[in-house]
């Protein structure tokens, strides 16, 4: 019974520490979006700008834009305009395994690539909630 009010007790403090970190998230991007505004700087922004303050803050902020490929039309492209020979140099292709295809696989077809993936445990994630 001890085991259970312990755990009871961890699980609901992970559920408050949960929450404060939103709130807190939350309260952050704010005070972002009202320090970039203040400052004048453009929401697609990409690369690095620093600002000093009169109060002596040095305030850096670090634009990113996030691009996502279409990889098949990329190629598409690629091959119209005759600019295959640029796709190497101006993309990385990252080979990623389709687990459940691999999973649905012959053994034969698969055991080979075994060699070429390593796998590493990775965190694991929570979901909490109380009925």
């Amino acid at each position: 019974m001890a085991e259970i009010t312990v755990l009871e007790g961890l699980t609901q403090s992970w559920i408050d520490a949960k929450e404060r970190e939103r709130l807190h998230a939350g309260v952050r991007r704010q005070l972002e979006d009202k320090i970039l505004s203040l400052i004048g700087v453009s929401e697609n922004m990409e690369g690095t700008e620093s600002v000093d303050t009169d109060g002596g803050y040095k305030i850096k902020i670090t634009g990113r834009l996030n691009r996502k490929v279409n990889a098949e039309r990329v190629q598409e492209i690629a091959a119209e305009e005759g600019l295959a020979e640029h796709l190497s140099s101006l993309f990385r292709w990252k080979p990623e395994v389709n687990l459940s295809a691999w999973k649905s696989a012959d053994k034969v077809i698969t055991a080979p690539f075994l060699d070429g993936i390593t796998t590493t445990p990775g965190r694991a994630s929570f979901s909490v909630t109380k009925d």
